[in-house]
């Protein structure tokens, strides 16, 4: 999804018996354990098999991207149009648009869908008073957020929830969230952001693999951060839980199909290592875009050989380096042949993608061609990596060559820190 902070204008249901239950919100029900074989069941299921009947008499205005979808792959707006009960009165797309026809760093300008014949609004990049402003031309009461996250601070889908909170809090709107699974689980890791160099890629300080769905984050958001925004005070906030989900899992454990939240995020295995080698957008490096395994290929024409080596030599957990050569079609050296190496993980639940891919930077950095990437519209705040890892600590330890344990070790505390405040917002 992210494209380096290059964003500087800065992601009908079934009927079964198990979807007959009341639906599941963040004050009504405790979540049920996941056990192998049963089936994990989003918020969205839940709402539609009740008949939308959360959102009946509401002017419901919904933000939404192409993951939004119920098991049988209809998308959630398309069962609420079809509901004649209900009253959606536009929908509001996020980076790579509602129907996901937009790259990274794009969105689709507001036009009519011509399935459901339904305004939609172009939400990517809005500051909450505009995004109030559309809220208001489309004459919404209550907001719905469906969108699938991958987990990570610099994953831009958690950015538009935030505004969003902000502007339905500011007209007076209701705000509802239908909670999906977060595909890389609950471990929480890397740096906090720093004030000074937050962006439409980390607008508040918050850690970079946050382990939270997005239903946690807006009650996050709502007990901690909206009180400070502005005139302060939370929006009504009601999350629509998963049913059946262990939140120590991960996406490739589940059921529920795999939706690409944006071009270059194809499989939850792009989603895996997505947390850690998300920083090479921050490099000349080729963070894998133009390749069939984007943020899994990592490379250079500069690198040789060698660099797979060192990697595994490295020893770390639940991941190992085949050494690849690729050619992108798009995006960095288009055309031009990389060395480098395709990440293999080898055990999800032993692998640390921040950790990985600070490894992989402190062994890049080496070669003599290796550079920070920057951005030439920001003479304040040149390189993308302090806007990607939240400060120029990660940036500066790794030019001092300080080793893996010391660059790593530097958030220990704040990651401490951020997941004993995060533990009262959690849901299962």
């Amino acid at each position: 999804m992210t494209s380096a902070p290059s964003r500087r204008s800065l992601l009908i249901g079934g009927t079964s018996a198990a979807l007959a239950a009341p639906l599941l919100t963040a004050s009504s029900a405790t979540a049920r354990p996941h056990r192998p074989g049963r089936k994990v069941t989003t918020g969205a299921e839940l709402a539609a098999a009740q008949g939308w009947r959360l959102l009946r008499d509401r002017k419901v205005g919904v933000v939404s991207a192409p993951t939004g979808v119920l098991r049988d792959l209809s998308h959630t707006v398309d069962s609420m149009a079809a509901d004649k009960k209900l009253n959606v009165v536009g929908v509001f797309g996020p980076e790579h648009g509602f129907r996901g026809s937009a790259q990274a760093g794009e969105s689709e300008p507001e036009s009519e869908d011509p399935r459901t014949g339904l305004t939609v609004y172009d939400a990517y990049g809005a500051d909450a008073k505009k995004m109030a402003e559309l809220f208001t031309k489309a004459g919404a009461d209550t907001i719905v957020f469906d969108v699938q996250d991958v987990g990570v601070r610099f994953y831009t889908y958690i950015w538009t929830l935030y505004e969003a909170m902000v502007a339905a809090r500011s007209i007076g709107a209701s705000f509802v969230v239908l909670d999906r699974p977060n595909p890389i689980g609950r471990r929480v890791d890397g740096p906090m952001m720093t004030e000074e160099f937050t962006s439409g890629v980390g607008l508040k300080p918050i850690i970079q693999q946050h382990g939270m769905t997005v239903g946690e984050l807006a009650r996050y958001y709502n007990g901690e951060l909206l009180p400070k925004e502005g005139k302060g005070g939370k929006v009504d906030l009601e999350v629509v839980r998963v049913r059946g989900w262990d939140p120590n899992s991960f996406a490739q454990d589940n059921d529920l199909p795999w939706v690409p939240p944006s071009p270059n995020m194809p499989t939850a295995d792009s989603a895996s290592v997505y947390a850690g080698t998300g920083y090479f957008e921050g490099t000349n490096l080729s963070e894998g875009r133009g390749t069939t395994r984007p943020f899994e290929f990592i490379g250079a024409p500069y690198l040789d050989y060698r660099y797979s080596d060192r990697l595994n030599a490295y020893d770390l957990p639940g991941v190992r380096f085949r050494e690849g050569y690729f050619a992108p079609s798009f995006s960095k050296y288009e055309g031009e042949t990389c060395t480098g190496v395709q990440i293999q993980v080898t055990d999800v639940r032993r692998f640390e993608p921040v950790p990985t891919a600070v490894a992989m930077l402190i062994e890049a950095r080496k070669y003599e061609k290796f550079a920070w990437r920057e951005d030439d519209f920001d003479e304040k705040r040149p390189f993308w990596i302090d806007k990607l890892s939240g400060s120029p600590r990660l940036r500066k330890m790794i030019d001092d060559g300080k080793d893996l344990d010391a660059v790593t070790g530097a958030w220990k505390g704040e990651v401490r820190d951020f997941d004993r405040k995060r533990r009262k917002y959690l849901l299962y």
